[in-house]
């Protein structure tokens, strides 16, 4: 019960913050990045949230019976924007295909050119 009680407060926390914002980023985000920061910094012991955090991963699929039913309910409007679905989906995968591409490329010649600076000052 108290690691259900950490993870409820730290996500209570980030809605409320995130409220205060103006909603620009989630509450839910809010609330993971506030709580792994206090697991990170040691003002939270993982073994106190661990056993909450196995039952909800373990019951994580029950979240998705809503949606799914929505999704169903929802059927000839999908149906009716599948193509404008489709292209979206496969557009934004290529897209954040070639940034992830182009921005590894980048690290990795950063990467390549201190590795020779270093090694011509040290050979």
């Amino acid at each position: 019960m108290t690691g259900l009680f950490f993870i409820l407060l730290f996500w209570l926390i980030g809605n409320l913050l995130s409220s205060l914002t103006g909603g620009y980023i989630s509450g839910n985000i809010i609330g993971m990045i506030l709580l792994f920061g206090a697991l990170c910094s040691g003002r939270l012991r993982a073994e106190t949230v661990r056993p909450a955090a196995r039952f909800l991963l373990g019951t994580m699929a029950l979240f998705f019976v809503p949606y799914g039913v929505g999704l169903m309910e929802s059927y000839d409007v999908i149906l009716g924007n599948l193509w404008a679905i489709v292209i979206s989906a496969v557009l934004s995968t290529v897209v954040v295909l070639v940034v992830a591409g182009k921005t590894y490329e980048s690290l990795n010649r950063r990467t390549r050119l201190v590795r020779l600076k270093n090694l011509r000052r040290n050979g």
